[in-house]
């Protein structure tokens, strides 16, 4: 078994889990909007709006390698988009970004978060997912792994800066080259942002300039670790114990942060999405300070796909599914973690499935992007009722209390098929 750090393309196979939560919520919720391909990063602007980005389903262009050098090769295509969501309606307002795909659509690089700063100019995230030597060369001149500024208006964009061709010339955690830029933060003339590729947060200013590395994150040592059988399909066969095979007790992983929140003390938090074999309970959320240094604020997670604040001082982390994912069920969680350390699970499962972002609505509402791995299948959630109830501390009185608040998912509108 060839035991290489994992360079993750997002959400192609994936995990997550909850434990150590001590309460639980009758939450409900509804789905605002529908239909989307690789639904990513949601964020309201200042009007009250709210937008969502859609990663696309690449396309019949000029292809790249995959991060893990296995399988079908990511295909380049236009079918990117930023979508917006306005009293009931759901509309593309933003068109022709660029998309990077297997060939039936999943495992999409391309438009992943979406921020708007204090004036109400946004910003939006493009993923890559590849070695970066590859973009330029095979594709051309794109705007894959970049921050851009959309202009709305005239369904065009300027680009900010090339977080890939960081990766490239710099590669900060010395580990294989590669660049997935997932989700990023505003603070002030600064976009934040973590790549999930390169394995570091990185931080540049509004302008353009100052493009730098914050800091990187530590590879992992599972004990232990628990492998899927040898007979299993995956994303990694090399992997993958083969028949007889003696797995070592010690098994290096490679998480990478998948998203990142300014907290109110001014720290940065950073999700981890934790690498094969998605080891549940393993995964972490960061705290960075102004040293720059990654410590650890909060663990026993496993595939936290984002993180969000609200203004109470409650962090929000969102779980892509609650099972190793080779165990075939992508049930996720919301979870709130109040200032005391206390853990809510708002919403786990019973529709909850492989979520990629989420936001907090000023009318305290927490925005979920649902089954964000799904081209045309993606949705936006509403969760409401989020007050915490007591519960045991087992993970099935999590889960019996839990069910009994939320509804079945019906649907809205859905938006017509991306070219």
């Amino acid at each position: 078994m060839k035991l290489k750090p994992l360079t993750i393309t997002f959400l192609t196979f994936c995990v997550a889990a909850f434990s150590g939560i001590k309460a639980a919520s009758a939450a409900s919720f509804s789905v605002i909007a529908d239909g989307l391909y690789n639904a990513g990063g949601l964020s309201f602007s200042p009007d009250g709006d709210l937008y969502v980005t859609e990663a696309g389903i690449g396309g019949s262009g000029a292809c790249v390698p995959p991060a893990s050098g296995q399988g079908d090769s990511l295909c380049y295509g236009t079918s990117g988009a930023v979508t917006k969501i306005e009293k009931g309606k759901t509309e593309r307002i933003l068109t022709g970004l660029p998309s990077l795909a297997l060939p039936d659509g999943t495992g999409a690089g391309g438009p992943r978060d979406i921020k708007f700063d204090a004036t109400g100019k946004p910003y939006v995230l493009i993923g890559y997912g590849a070695n970066p030597a590859f973009r330029d060369r095979n594709l051309g001149n794109t705007d894959l792994g970049k921050i851009i500024a959309p202009n709305f208006n005239t369904n065009s964009w300027t680009s900010v800066a090339d977080l890939a061709n960081y990766e490239l010339a710099n590669n900060p955690d010395g580990g294989d080259v590669g660049s997935n830029p997932l989700g990023f933060v505003i603070d002030g003339n600064k976009l934040v942002a973590a790549d999930a590729g390169a394995n570091d947060l990185l931080s540049v200013n509004t302008a353009g300039s100052n493009l730098q590395a914050i800091t990187t994150f530590p590879e992992d040592i599972l004990t232990n670790p628990v492998f899927p059988p040898s007979d299993s399909p995956s994303n990694e066969p090399a992997q993958v114990p083969s028949q007889g095979e003696v797995v070592r007790s010690q098994f290096p992983t490679q998480p990478v942060p998948s998203s990142v929140a300014k907290g109110p003390d001014g720290a940065y938090y950073i999700s981890q999405f934790t690498g094969f074999p998605f080891p549940e309970g393993g995964a972490k959320i960061y705290r960075v300070g102004a040293d720059g240094k990654p410590t650890v604020f909060a663990n026993g997670f496993t595939q936290l796909t984002d993180l969000q604040f609200d203004s109470a001082g409650n962090l929000y982390a969102l779980q892509y599914a609650n099972q190793s994912a080779w165990k075939g069920d992508f049930d996720g969680s919301v979870i709130k973690i109040a200032p005391d350390g206390t853990r809510t699970t708002l919403l786990s499962g019973n529709g909850l499935e492989s979520p990629s972002a989420l936001t907090i609505g000023s009318d305290g509402a927490v925005y979920v992007t649902n089954r964000g791995d799904r081209p045309g299948q993606g949705q936006i959630l509403k969760i409401e009722n989020t007050k915490s109830i007591p519960e045991p501390d087992s993970a099935l009185g999590v889960l019996a209390i839990a069910v009994l608040g939320v509804g079945w998912l019906h649907k809205k509108r859905e938006l017509p098929n991306l070219p």
